[in-house]
């Protein structure tokens, strides 16, 4: 797609490259989350059924401290996708001042689309089938190539506030017991 002033100004091509930013660190907290959900699963002292009495596995028990990682990784996660949700929101405000910003648009709801719903319903190929025209007139959208440093910036941003939210939660958790605790009977 050619440069030009209007497209490095566009408001549509700012929202796209935000929203990239917002789906890859998305999609790198989940993989982080699930890695240590396998850990978990994988190493925890579940009872195994068997015909007589049941046997405990003899992997050990994780601590709390990685189920706690775990916990912050799925908030990051649920954090950084709302992030994206909420730049996708934003779509229908923002005005495309060219081709490019109109390529953008169309490809952050087709994008979008690639993660939820059915791709083969109404109105879904007929927007893709429109998009691929566009880039075909008009050219496509460099492809998304973030610096390791973002993402690390925008992983980091989300793991903080995930841990903030965990250790409140924790907090409250830990009040809640010791009121039920000290309450006379």
């Amino acid at each position: 797609m050619a440069s030009s002033k209007t497209q490095r100004h566009d408001p549509a091509v700012g929202l796209w490259a935000k929203w990239h930013r917002a789906r890859h660190a998305s999609s790198v907290l989940c993989r982080v989350q699930q890695r240590l959900e396998t850990r978990i699963v994988s190493n925890t002292a579940i009872q195994v059924l068997t015909e007589g009495d049941p046997v405990v596995g003899c992997a050990r028990m994780m601590p709390s401290e990685e189920i706690r990682r775990f916990a912050v990784a799925r908030e990051a996660e649920v954090l950084a996708m709302t992030q994206m949700l909420k730049l996708q929101d934003m779509l229908p405000e923002v005005e495309a001042l060219s081709l490019a910003g109109i390529v953008a648009k169309l490809d952050m709801i087709v994008g979008a689309d690639r993660d939820i719903g059915d791709p083969t319903d109404f109105p879904w190929p007929h927007i893709a089938s429109a998009l691929r025209d566009l880039k075909a007139i008009a050219g496509d959208m460099p492809a998304y190539r973030p610096r390791r440093s973002t993402t690390r910036v925008d992983v980091a941003v989300h793991w903080e506030g995930a841990a903030r939210l965990i250790a409140c939660l924790e907090a409250d958790e830990a009040a809640a017991r010791s009121e039920r605790t000290t309450r006379p009977i």
